[in-house]
């Protein structure tokens, strides 16, 4: 099996330059579950199956039912879109077996990624001393950021390691911050928004309130750069002076806003960023990186190492025997992870052989459709346009429709291969929602779909 097979490499390769020059690749459908048990039976058996046989599996049955995020017209959810330099370097990550725990092991990997967070520490106005590492994204970068939170303020604190401790969310607050606090044990401070942003204002009187209510000791607060369903940023620079006057860790989840730093011109929206003690970016949304890329930053690295290094007799050769020599970095110390593949590769990659003006030309390209889409909505008899977009992230109404009209002119949109666009729900109310990232979106296609709602409407 880990013989070199020159027939199975090469229509395997044969496969990915085809996929590759697809221009847009296929959107996809929908599969039907009977249709893939039929196709997968007998895949799998006690004795080999030739190469040919089994990629057409792939091709001809599996691959047509996956709805490709890398189509232009992927509007749904928070898109992926790699560029082909970050695909293809993916490859070459994963033909490598690359393992990117430690230094010891993959320095020159650890290194480049390094230079990846660097960029990014930069961008946000972390100082010098900031680092951490790639992660799978915004879900595990937030439960590792805030394990360090908890643990650090129940030292620095002088509190017993079970002691109870809160931290303040917004009542817009991605998911996964919940399902981390569940996790950890950590009861959450909810705070009401004030048109689904948190304020600085409103954090103040909720901390004010805590501090009354003999509960626990508020230790944290998170604050969102681009809210999943509406790309709403909250008042980071106002935030960011409550949490430095209670010396209060503050975490910003901008796994998909944070790539608006590389814009001038959306960069002032995130004002308040540099003040974060750690910090969340998914390459992997607008930073045009393969799932599954999530960047994790600390102000100060030292604070997360205490807390994720892992201790076990086999480790000891990963931290040496006298501590690590200056300038090493072991990217398992900084999330809860240990085995990990050095997953900021890729970007790294596409960084340097398209620069940092390609990126933010292309980032700014999802803010213009997504501006450019605001304005046709607000021309367009029929439709309602519910905020301005912030960043990339479209809401839309069309008068008179109830749930199940918004459904079914999805599936009718991706049954006819001109876009993946599902309903979200806003304020309460079944809406049409649109997230732009690819750079590739056209007018027309946009276009389409608006007048697609106009006539199907009833």
């Amino acid at each position: 099996m880990h013989a070199y097979d020159e027939e199975l490499a090469q229509q395997v390769i044969d496969h990915l330059r085809h996929r590759l020059r697809l221009d847009p690749p296929p959107l996809g459908r929908l599969g039907d579950a009977g249709e893939l048990s039929v196709a997968l039976k007998g895949a799998i058996g006690t004795g080999p199956r030739p190469v040919a046989e089994v990629l057409r599996t792939y091709t001809e049955d599996l691959e047509p039912t996956v709805v490709s995020c890398d189509h232009p017209g992927f509007l749904a959810f928070i898109p992926g879109a790699p560029t082909k330099a970050a695909a293809l370097f993916d490859m070459v990550l994963s033909a490598s077996s690359l393992h990117g725990v430690s230094w010891l092991e993959a320095s020159g990997a650890v290194a480049a990624e390094n230079q990846v967070l660097r960029l990014l520490a930069d961008l946000a106005g972390l100082p010098a001393g900031a680092g951490g590492c790639f992660v799978s994204g915004g879900s595990a970068g937030n439960l590792s950021a805030l394990v360090v939170a908890r643990d650090t303020a129940r030292r620095t604190r002088g509190l017993d390691d079970r002691a109870p401790v809160r931290i303040a969310v917004s009542d817009q607050v991605h998911s996964s911050v919940g399902n981390t606090l569940r996790i950890i044990g950590v009861e959450p401070l909810v705070v009401p928004t004030d048109d689904h942003r948190l304020t600085g204002a409103a954090l103040r009187t909720a901390l004010d309130a805590a501090e009354r209510d003999g509960g626990a000791p508020v230790v944290a607060v998170v604050a969102t750069a681009g809210t999943t369903n509406a790309g709403i940023i909250d008042d980071l620079d106002g935030i960011a002076d409550q949490t430095r006057a209670r010396g209060l860790w503050l975490h910003v989840d901008a796994a998909y806003g944070g790539a608006a730093l590389f814009v001038p011109e959306l960069r002032d929206r995130l004002r308040g960023i540099e003040h974060a003690d750690s910090l969340v970016m998914d390459p992997h949304k607008w930073m045009f990186a393969p799932f599954d890329c999530g960047a994790l930053l600390y102000r100060a690295p030292h604070l997360a190492r205490a807390v994720h290094t892992q201790d076990a007799s086999y480790l000891d050769a990963i931290h040496g025997a006298d501590g690590d020599t200056p300038g090493e970095w072991n990217p398992s110390d900084y999330a809860y992870h240990l085995t990990r593949r050095p997953r900021g590769l890729p970007l790294w990659f596409s960084l340097a052989v398209h620069g940092t003006d390609a990126y933010r030309d292309a980032i700014a390209r999802g803010a213009g459709i997504a501006r450019w889409t605001a304005d046709r909505v607000r021309g367009t008899e029929g439709l309602e346009l519910l905020r301005e977009p912030e960043l990339t992230v479209v809401l839309v109404r069309r008068t008179g429709w109830r749930p199940e009209d918004y459904y079914a002119w999805s599936k009718r949109l991706l049954a006819s291969g001109t876009a993946f666009v599902t309903p979200s729900v806003w304020e309460g109310e079944t809406v049409a929602r649109l997230a732009f990232l690819h750079p590739d979106i056209t007018e027309e296609t946009v276009e389409r779909i608006l007048n697609s709602m106009v006539d199907d409407g009833s």
